[in-house]
């Protein structure tokens, strides 16, 4: 099996800008579900954009809900 290397990936994508920016939208999405209390640390669930973001949704707070990962992964495909 080979190993990954991820030092490359974030060379490659993870570390570009657009890449970074997107990660950090998702990071305010998640404190401010957890800050609600919708959300816990380690409860299995994905913040879900009701509206995505790749249609132009938002991470405000109307647009957001908490869905187990396998639903929300499912349907972002």
């Amino acid at each position: 099996m080979a190993t990954r290397n991820y030092s490359s990936e974030y060379a490659n994508y993870q570390g570009k800008p657009d890449q970074i920016k997107k990660r950090a939208e998702r990071v305010k999405a998640r404190r401010m579900m957890e800050k609600t209390g919708a959300a816990t640390k380690g409860d299995g669930k994905d913040v879900d954009h009701i509206k995505p973001m790749r249609s132009g949704g938002t991470s405000a707070k109307a647009n957001l809900r908490m869905r187990s990962k396998s639903a929300n992964r499912a349907d972002n495909k």
